[in-house]
């Protein structure tokens, strides 16, 4: 199941986005692998809220940047260039809008990383593709 990660200065994101957030990030996410809106798959996308203090985001040419780091890891090979594409867009779209500035676009960062084969696993199992195929396949 891949993992969404966001770091943004806290105050950022106005009060009771955070859970909207991450539920679009996750529905953006699941749509862009082809994966259903059903579980398995979305009792374990995982999305974390990361706050931060406005000090801590920094940019080589300010202090307090209002910058957006989106990290997603995926399973290995479950994202095409199109379904790359199309992720970003959205993401970067999700999180201005969630912001309330249309410019955050241009300071929002999506960075999409692939699992190892074998390179994470849960319930005390490495998945890769074999393990991803049988859970997809309910066995």
């Amino acid at each position: 199941m891949p993992a969404i990660d966001v770091y943004l200065p806290e105050g950022m994101l106005p009060a009771g986005h955070h859970r909207r957030l991450a539920a679009a990030l996750t529905e953006a996410l699941l749509q862009a692998e082809g994966a259903p809106l059903a579980d398995p798959y979305l009792e374990n996308t995982s999305a974390y809220i990361h706050e931060l203090p406005a000090g801590a985001v920094h940019t080589a040419g300010t202090d307090g940047a209002r910058t957006v780091r989106v990290q997603v890891l995926t399973p290995p090979g479950v994202l095409g260039r199109d379904a790359q594409k199309q992720l970003v867009a959205r993401a970067t779209e999700l999180v201005a809008e969630m912001v309330g500035d249309p410019t955050q676009a241009s300071r929002t960062w999506v960075f999409l990383t692939e699992a190892a084969e074998g390179g994470w696993g849960i319930s005390g199992v490495a998945f890769g593709r074999e393990e991803f195929a049988a859970l997809a396949g309910g066995g």
